[in-house]
């Protein structure tokens, strides 16, 4: 289910819980309403509504975390990718082959991360990608550096690969950021008793409908945000892929054909 419409689901349910409410006070024994119940409803919603804000206030910190977590990967990936192939081009002739499997690496995450529109879902499973980084690896072991200045570039390489393949496994371990569906169950069973309180309580008129309206419409916005950062590569609300693109230029302009 996409983020808009589990937002929207939300965001029906608790208005409409308001306005039931709202039907159901006028039907209601006059003592169900008095001064002492009202107090007593009052208690219970505030309770749930502590509730509410603050687990909605941790999911977004951990929904954003999981979204920076990524960003910052997508960008650490194409520094080190612009890093190596700098790395190999002071090195020699000798590493066109490598240079040209550096390039395939690249140009195939970013085919796998950001698939064209209708092309195929987002997968964060190495998958080819990492048979093209194998390759890329095995090219770059095979080099035979002659220097001490081309086994410190070779060495150098190396090491900022392995860097690439951790970050590229992390990426893969941390793509579940979404939001259980007990969770998302439970916490859209707090609003909708929360707005029925409100609308319980409220007064009709066409001010409290408003305002119901757009706190059920905050409340569902927040919930699209959580579910949206959740799933960075996914959605609205997606990691840029200008890092990986900006270091597939230089790739395309300098690599040896």
């Amino acid at each position: 289910m996409s983020s808009l419409l589990t937002a929207g689901l939300v965001f029906a349910c608790a208005l409409g819980a308001a306005l039931i409410a709202m039907l159901v006070a006028r039907r209601l024994p006059g003592h169900h309403l008095g001064g002492e119940s009202k107090d007593v409803v009052k208690l219970g919603m505030g309770v749930i509504a502590t509730l509410t804000a603050l687990v909605l206030g941790l999911l977004v910190a951990s929904a954003k975390g999981t979204y920076d977590a990524q960003d910052g990967a997508v960008k650490q990936m194409a520094t080190d990718f612009s890093l190596i192939d700098r790395f190999l081009a002071v090195y020699g002739p000798e590493t066109k082959e490598a240079r040209k499997l550096l390039r395939q690496v690249v140009d195939r995450m970013v085919e796998r991360l950001w698939p064209e529109a209708g092309a195929r879902s987002v997968d964060l499973t190495p998958g080819e990608a990492r048979d093209a980084g194998d390759a890329f690896f095995r090219a770059l072991a095979e080099l035979q550096p002659k220097t001490d200045a081309q086994r410190a570039l070779k060495g150098r390489s190396v090491d900022l690969s392995a860097d690439v393949a951790r970050t590229r496994y992390r990426m893969y371990n941390q793509k579940d950021g979404s939001l259980p569906l007990p969770f998302l169950v439970v916490l859209a069973l707090w609003l909708v008793v929360l707005f029925a309180g409100y609308g319980l309580l409220a007064p009709r008129n066409p001010t409290v409908i408003a305002v119901l309206v757009v706190s059920a419409l905050s409340i569902s916005a927040a919930l699209f945000l959580i579910l949206e950062l959740g799933r960075p590569f996914d959605g609205v609300i997606r990691v840029s892929s200008a890092p990986l693109q900006q270091a597939l230029a230089p790739l395309d302009k300098d690599t040896p054909k």
